[in-house]
């Protein structure tokens, strides 16, 4: 069973608080009405950058706090648009609203907290770190994902976990239709109804390590109490890695 991204785990008890109760008097603060967001993510990129920051009022605007590569506690008070906390390594990230597309796309490591809900695409392309979302996701949620974890508080899109390679997908609520569809080995466990599997995607047993490992996964997004018996896991049947004239058609 693969474990949870170390420093995401020993945060995560940490982030599953209000924003107000984690930023303190002492985190730099950055208001977008009146600071250029280009300015703002060169002060998160500065050499030895470290500490608490906060950005206010960013109305919706887009890459807001990508390419993070420190260790920073970054809190970003209202929505935001395509592409928040991409690439994101290291770094801590808690959006109080919504996310546009994209949110956390290729993440390497670190958390990204999405309080309210997100667009499509969520996690697309992620190697590590733990997204979550505690609100309902899009399509594409968990797109071409390559070892990251996301747990989605509500229901997510069509299409998710399309051609996932790696990590951890939980969903609490209900899923679109094609879900995992080209599947690799990325493993899905879906507490709601689903409305169709993609292609090579199958229903898989939920045996002792999987109730052990989607029960961490739970604890680390602070959603601790579910009824673990009401997950069904999906996985891949492995009848696409190789093409084969006869499967044709699911191509």
């Amino acid at each position: 069973m693969a474990a949870l991204n170390v420093s995401s785990r020993e945060r995560s008890s940490a982030l599953n608080v209000s924003s107000r109760e984690r930023s303190s008097a002492v985190a730099t603060r950055y208001d977008l009405r009146t600071t250029a967001l280009r300015d703002v993510n060169a002060a998160l990129h500065a050499p030895d950058v470290h500490g608490e920051f906060v950005i206010e009022h960013p109305a919706g605007a887009h890459n807001v706090a990508v390419g993070l590569n420190a260790p920073l506690t970054v809190t970003i008070d209202g929505h935001v648009g395509y592409y928040a906390a991409g690439m994101n390594q290291h770094a801590d990230v808690v959006i109080n609203g919504n996310a546009g597309t994209g949110v956390a796309e290729n993440m390497m490591s670190g958390s990204v907290w999405v309080k309210g809900n997100a667009s499509q695409s969520a996690g697309a392309t992620a190697h590590g770190g733990l997204l979550v979302i505690e609100g309902n996701a899009a399509a594409r949620c968990g797109i071409s994902m390559k070892g990251v974890d996301i747990v989605v508080g509500g229901d997510v899109g069509h299409m998710s976990a399309f051609m996932a390679q790696a990590g951890r997908l939980v969903v609490r609520g209900d899923a679109g239709e094609a879900l995992g569809d080209s599947l690799y080995e990325a493993r899905i466990y879906v507490r709601g109804d689903v409305a169709s599997l993609g292609a090579d995607c199958v229903t898989k047993p939920m045996r002792a390590e999987h109730i052990r490992e989607l029960e961490e996964l739970l604890k680390a997004a602070g959603f601790e109490g579910d009824d673990l018996g009401a997950y069904t896991r999906y996985g891949s049947a492995r009848s696409l890695y190789h093409f084969h004239v006869d499967n044709a058609a699911s191509y």
